[in-house]
């Protein structure tokens, strides 16, 4: 097995080089991601003949288990990571459909991953919800903006803290240290939002009535694509989330033609909100079992953190 390291902010720089010259289609596959979930995913990499390959490592019984996190970011293949790590990593590696097809070949057994799947929209359709099928969208943002004074306002450092407070206190009203999910996420928001400037991240806040009440934050995934990472609108304001929806869109992703604005969980309610936007396209993927046996990614969740800031 090659050597792993935990990654750390310091490792941007490589894995940003891997990334711009093997622009992933994935959306798990960013830096951001991989960094700012780290602490309830814990993340390793290793270098297989000059290509990164990433790790999902967590402990059962005394035992570490480890699984590649989605494809190497380089020339080499997954086939070729699996073939010489061999019994060094087992359960599932997720990967997009057109990359497993060599997989599929070599007889590993394909499993599809809908619940996963990246919803990829066009950047037009969201800032302009133009025509029939965004009727009831455009009532909804101008029922919020009828009823309250909204402003957009690029995420800054002036604004910065008052985005952590917003966080704070939308994850108070959601109860997050007794949802582990939210628990989670709250513990990787924290993070992106205190690493901000150092992740180069991009993001939009709507000020209503005098206060931040919604913002959402992404990044470039690859040329002529976005990700959008988090996106949190305060519950109670009419339209409110439609209208974060539309004004990062609008003001935030112009450079952009289409956004990625990652999976549904397979969490219903997501699920009809997502499909409700049209997306342009699914980025599909399969979940290729390595081994019979631990078939998830494993969790691992210091859950006192989350209840010390509920």
């Amino acid at each position: 097995m090659p050597t792993t390291s935990p990654l750390e902010l310091k490792d941007q720089p490589l894995v940003m080089e891997r990334l711009w010259r093997y622009p992933p289609e994935v959306s798990e596959l960013t830096f951001t991601n991989l960094f700012v979930w780290r602490k309830s995913r814990p993340i390793t990499f290793a270098e297989v003949d000059g290509s990164l390959v990433f790790f999902v490592e967590a402990e059962e019984a005394g035992v570490v288990r480890r699984v590649m996190f989605g494809p190497p970011i380089g020339e080499v293949s997954a086939l070729e990571v699996i073939e010489s790590l061999g019994e060094e990593i087992e359960g599932a590696v997720r990967m997009a459909h057109k990359g497993a097809n060599e997989l599929a070949v070599a007889g590993f057994r394909m499993e599809e991953d809908r619940d996963n799947w990246d919803y990829v929209y066009r950047v037009k359709d969201l800032s302009e919800l133009a025509g029939r099928r965004f009727h009831k969208k455009r009532n909804q943002v101008k029922q919020c903006l009828e009823a309250h004074e909204c402003m957009h306002e690029k995420i800054t450092e002036q604004n910065l803290p008052e985005c952590v407070d917003f966080q704070e206190r939308w994850c108070k009203a959601r109860r997050c240290g007794a949802e582990p999910g939210l628990c989670r996420e709250n513990l990787a928001v924290r993070e992106m939002l205190e690493h901000y400037y150092e992740l180069g991240l991009f993001g939009s806040a709507v000020r209503v009535d005098g206060r931040i009440e919604a913002y959402a934050v992404g990044e470039e995934l690859s040329p002529g694509t976005a990700v959008c990472h988090f996106e949190k609108a305060v519950p109670g304001i009419q339209g409110l989330g439609q209208l974060i929806n539309q004004w990062f869109a609008k003001y935030s992703l112009s450079g952009y033609e289409f956004v990625n604005r990652e999976q549904d969980l397979g969490i219903p309610g997501l699920r009809q909100a997502k499909e409700s936007y049209y997306p342009h396209h699914m980025v599909e993927k399969l979940k290729v079992v390595l081994k019979p046996g631990m078939t998830s990614f494993p969790v691992a969740i210091e859950t006192h953190e989350c209840d010390r800031h509920s």
